[in-house]
This record gives C-alpha cells, sequence and structure tokens, in this order.
C-alpha cells in the first residue's frame, strides 16, 4: 500500500508540475511569506509598543520552534544565564517542531515525553544521533498530573533544571500546578490567548484530555500568570502570535525584564495568520560545532 501511495503522489508531482501547478501554488506561498514579514514589520518591529528593549517579542524567531520561541528563549538566557543546560519537554510532536530541539545543537540535553508513539517512533529515527550520545532520552508515555512527578524521577531529571517546556493541548495548567518537587529557571508554557488579558479561566482537567482543535483548551495567561505567582515565578512574556507564554523563576529577575509582569501588560490576542508552514523538509543531525 505504502508504494502505491508513493507512486500516486510522484504521478501527481509530475503532472502539478506540467501544468504549472506547482509553481502557482510557489507563489502564492511566497506572497504569504512577504505579506507576515511586511506585517511583522509594521505592527512588531515599527511598533512603539514593542520598542523598549526589555520586551521579548522583538527577539523572536524560528530555527525548530513554532511561533518565535527559540529567539525569545536565547534572549532569555542570555539575560540570566545558564547553569546545567538541562530541559524537559513535552507535547514534542515529531521534534522537528518544538522549542527544544534547537538547543541540543547548542550543547543542551535533556527529556522528551510525547504521548504518540508514531511520533516517538519519529523521533527515534531523525534524532538518533543524540540518543546515541546520551545527550535526549525520550519516553513514550501520556502525560497527566497524576504522573509528572514519577516521569520526572524516572528520567533523573535535576531539580533545578534550566527550562521547562509544557504544550499539551490542553491540561498544560494542572500538569504544572502538578510539579512541586522541581524548580525549573524558566518555563514556557502554551497559554490559550481567546480568554483575553483579564479573566482567569482554566479548562476542567481531564486526565483523558485530546483536544479536538477547537478554542477551548488550556488556560488564560491571567490563570497562568496567578499560578506562577504562586509558585515564585513571573510572567516576563508572551510570543507575539500569542500562544506562549513565558515565565522566569522570581529570584532571577531582577529588572531584566519588561514590567509590570500581568497578564495585561504581556497577553497578546490570537494571530493565527502568522503561523507559516515551512516549504522544505526540516531534519535533524547535531553536525559540528566549529569554535
Amino acid at each position: 500500500m505504502s508504494k502505491i501511495k508513493t507512486y500516486i503522489k510522484k504521478i501527481f508531482f509530475h503532472l502539478s508540475e506540467k501544468i504549472g501547478i506547482g509553481d502557482i501554488s510557489r507563489n502564492v506561498a511566497f506572497e504569504r511569506d512577504i505579506a507576515i514579514e511586511d506585517y511583522l514589520q509594521k505592527h512588531l518591529h515599527n511598533n512603539p509598543k514593542y520598542s523598549d528593549p526589555k520586551r521579548l517579542n522583538r527577539y523572536e524567531y524560528n530555527v525548530y520552534s513554532q511561533t518565535g520561541e527559540d529567539g525569545i528563549l536565547a534572549e532569555i538566557f542570555e539575560r540570566i544565564g545558564t547553569t546545567n543546560k538541562n530541559f524537559v519537554e513535552f507535547g514534542v510532536s515529531d521534534g522537528l517542531e518544538n522549542n527544544t530541539a534547537y538547543l541540543l545543537l547548542q550543547g543542551w540535553s535533556g527529556v522528551w515525553l510525547e504521548g504518540s508513539e508514531t511520533f516517538y517512533n519519529r523521533i527515534q529515527k531523525n534524532f538518533a544521533s543524540v540518543i546515541e550520545d546520551g545527550s535526549l532520552k525520550v519516553q513514550n508515555t501520556f502525560i497527566t498530573a497524576e504522573n509528572i512527578e514519577s516521569l520526572f524521577e524516572k528520567n533523573s531529571v535535576p531539580k533545578d533544571l534550566d527550562l521547562l517546556s509544557i504544550d499539551i493541548d490542553g491540561n498544560d495548567y494542572w500538569v504544572w500546578k502538578a510539579i512541586k518537587k522541581y524548580s525549573p529557571r524558566v518555563v514556557a508554557i502554551e497559554c490559550n490567548p481567546f480568554f483575553g488579558p483579564k479573566i482567569s479561566l482554566v479548562m476542567k482537567y481531564n486526565p483523558e484530555h485530546i483536544w479536538n482543535r477547537s478554542s477551548y483548551f488550556g488556560s488564560s495567561v491571567k490563570a497562568l500568570e496567578l499560578l506562577g505567582r504562586e509558585k515564585g515565578y513571573v510572567l516576563v512574556g508572551c510570543n507575539f502570535i500569542g500562544n506562549e507564554a513565558f515565565f522566569v523563576r522570581k529570584d532571577l529577575v531582577g529588572d531584566k525584564f519588561f514590567g509590570p509582569y500581568t497578564s495585561e501588560n504581556h497577553h497578546e490576542f490570537f494571530k493565527v495568520h502568522l503561523y507559516r508552514k515551512y516549504k522544505y523538509q526540516k531534519s535533524f543531525n547535531k553536525g559540528v560545532l566549529i569554535k
């Protein structure tokens, strides 16, 4: 069956190229990219709201992240430094579009927890080099508030890891709340921008939750701000597209970030039109760092 599918894809590709569909598709994609860059230039880089250098949005870029997280995390650690360069990320999909793959190229190590067996198998193939050298541990498991700390213990996660990244399309708030024995220096967590900056709203906890692609998921930025404060963290920013919130442990903040550290200051309404799929196939290889 897979050979038949491959053959059909090849036929479709050759036909589309012959009659020009491929050129039209590429041109549309390029025009959309140009429109996105124009939008970012006008509404982000030339917008006085983001002109203060302590704001994080001006530093956004993607290598393996989806929506600017690689750049924001790089800037956060530029300001507070690193210690053990250890991370945990859960909800990593196939590994080629998440918040920590880029860190693996920079000498970091850590743990990925992924609930999908399909994605887990792809990770084993795509990231064999860093799995084999011990930089990356991967576990195929469904994450709940009840099992998260035992998963950390099983994977020998340090108590004060540098980065925790949470993106599980639903129970993110409840899982972070359940982490009590560990104090990551930085937390990146998916938020729901649809709820606006003022309401503290969280979806009801359901350990079997699977996102149905509706707008009912996760928690508002305000709810995360309050949870972070309770756990000893401050909200230092959200990405420009609006679906990721960044927290730094209170003892590390100083005057390094843009206050006040509130949802009212940092919330961004969802700009889904800025999300783009890349026109090339992403891959991963550790390569050689030349100093």
